[in-house]
């Protein structure tokens, strides 16, 4: 949820980053700290090498590539990316991994920031309307349970500028509200984000597609896709109509595919 936030500062000194993070967003420093030190552990290489922490600030190494958000991401970044999402799944050991707090914004959470923006909501567009009165209702008898979750270490966030290709494979940054997570749960949140469709054809299905999934897991990522769908229509509502980041008309295509989850 940190998508339209500014949650840290970032610093560069030749091969070292330094990220300060805003009081506004306890625990990150220490969640992002946890993420480094063990993927440095059980997959090196993936993300940038922990350097030093002190309270609310992280060094850490600088990866060379570049962000896929800018790049026109093609087959073989989708199935690069893949293969980095699946190998940050997988990295912690299961005994390491039941002893790692959940990430934040699980469902409940979000359940509940839903509910709170729900209440809040000023008519203003009737397409729009009808997503947040459809969302909402759906959302209340949403009753997923335990079936269909696998346990992995999610990264816990889906932006694509996160995910960096230096030519050969994609490696992974920005971990501050990574933790322990379900594999349907994380697919879901990098399909839905905006950066998944807002400047190009959409890629999350092609993504998706790329993980095999059992019958339940299909199950829960139909309803974690729909929940992360209604998050962007709200986050997306809240951004400045003077400062735009993202492009004229965004809002209304978040609308459209929030009910087109919603259907599906």
């Amino acid at each position: 949820m940190a998508d339209l936030q500014h949650t840290h500062e970032v610093a560069f000194d030749g091969d070292v980053v330094t990220k300060r993070y805003r009081a506004s967003k306890p625990g990150a420093a220490e969640r992002e700290w946890r993420a480094l030190t063990l993927l440095a552990e059980h997959a090196p290489g993936l993300a940038p090498e922990p350097i030093a922490f002190e309270a609310g600030v992280v060094r850490m190494s600088r990866l060379d590539g570049e962000p896929l958000r800018g790049l026109p991401v093609t087959d073989g970044h989708l199935t690069a990316l893949a293969g980095a999402l699946a190998e940050l799944h997988a990295a912690v050991p299961r005994p390491v991994l039941r002893e790692v707090p959940v990430r934040p914004w699980q469902r409940e959470a979000v359940r509940d920031w839903l509910r709170g923006q729900g209440a809040r909501w000023r008519s203003r567009d009737p397409l729009a309307d009808r997503a947040v009165r459809e969302g909402l209702c759906w959302l209340e008898g949403w009753r997923p349970d335990g079936s269909g979750v696998r346990p992995v270490f999610g990264g816990g966030d889906g932006n694509l500028a996160n995910f960096l290709w230096d030519g050969g494979r994609v490696r992974v940054v920005d971990f501050e509200d990574s933790g322990r997570s379900d594999l349907a749960y994380e697919l879901a949140e990098l399909a839905e984000h905006v950066s998944m469709w807002v400047d190009r054809a959409e890629v999350g299905a092609e993504l998706v597609a790329r993980f095999e999934l059992g019958a339940a897991e299909e199950r829960r990522l139909r309803g974690c896709r729909r929940l992360q769908a209604l998050v962007w229509l709200f986050l997306l509502a809240q951004d400045d109509p003077d400062n735009p980041r993202n492009p004229p008309g965004t809002f209304r295509r978040q609308a459209e595919r929030a009910l087109a989850r919603l259907d599906a």
